[in-house]
C-alpha cells in the first residue's frame, strides 16, 4: 500500500547523518589511539638473552599476497650463533611500497619472529626508504640481552628456547622471565 515510500525511505539515512557533527582529528598535533590489534609495521623479535626469534625458514615470504618480504637464511655456528636454531634471517627485507599490512606473514611465523606493532607512520618520499632491512626492523635490545653473535644463554637446545617463549604472544622477556619460566 505505501510502496511509494519506498525511495523517499532510502534517503532516511542520508538525512539522519546530514545533521551530525563530523569529528575531526587535527591529526600531525593530536595523534589517536590505535585499537590494540591494529596491523601497523613489523617487528623481528628477539629471545630474552639477546638471540633473535627468526630461524631464516621463509615461510613469511611464502605467506606474503604482495611478494614484499625478502628472507635470505644463514647457517649458524658453534662461534657464530644469531638465532637457537640451524638456522638465522641473514637478510630480511620488507618492501612497504608492495606490503598491504594484511598480517598473514604474522599467521605463518613458526617462531612468533614476525609480529605487527601500532606504528602506522610508515610514509616518506623515497622509495628506497620503504625498503626496510633487518636492522630497521629488529626489536632494540632490552635489559639483559646481549648484542648476537654469541652462545645460547637459556638452555642448550632449541627446546629449551621455545619453551621459555611461551609469553604473551610477540612478547620479548627479560633474562629474569626466562629464568623463571624454566
Amino acid at each position: 500500500m505505501l510502496e511509494w515510500l519506498n525511495p523517499v525511505k532510502g534517503f532516511g539515512v542520508t538525512f539522519h547523518t546530514m545533521f551530525k557533527k563530523v569529528p575531526t582529528v587535527e591529526y600531525p598535533e593530536v595523534k589517536r589511539p590505535t585499537a590494540p590489534r591494529f596491523h601497523g609495521r613489523h617487528q623481528l623479535n628477539r629471545w630474552a638473552d639477546g638471540l633473535e626469534k627468526c630461524i631464516g625458514c621463509e615461510l613469511c615470504a611464502w605467506a606474503c599476497p604482495a611478494d614484499a618480504i625478502y628472507v635470505e637464511a644463514g647457517d649458524n655456528t658453534d662461534d657464530d650463533r644469531y638465532s637457537p636454531g640451524e638456522r638465522y634471517g641473514r637478510v630480511y627485507q620488507i618492501n612497504y611500497l608492495r606490503c598491504i599490512l594484511c598480517g598473514l606473514c604474522v599467521e605463518a611465523c613458526p617462531t612468533r619472529a614476525l609480529t605487527m606493532t601500532n606504528e602506522y607512520e610508515i610514509a616518506d618520499d623515497s622509495r628506497q626508504s620503504l625498503i626496510w632491512t633487518k636492522e630497521q626492523l629488529l626489536a632494540p635490545l632490552k635489559e639483559g640481552m646481549e648484542e648476537p653473535p654469541h652462545p645460547m644463554r637459556l638452555g642448550e637446545t632449541e627446546q629449551d628456547y621455545y619453551a621459555t617463549g611461551r609469553g604473551e604472544h610477540g612478547s620479548q622477556g627479560t633474562a629474569e622471565d626466562a629464568e623463571a619460566l624454566r
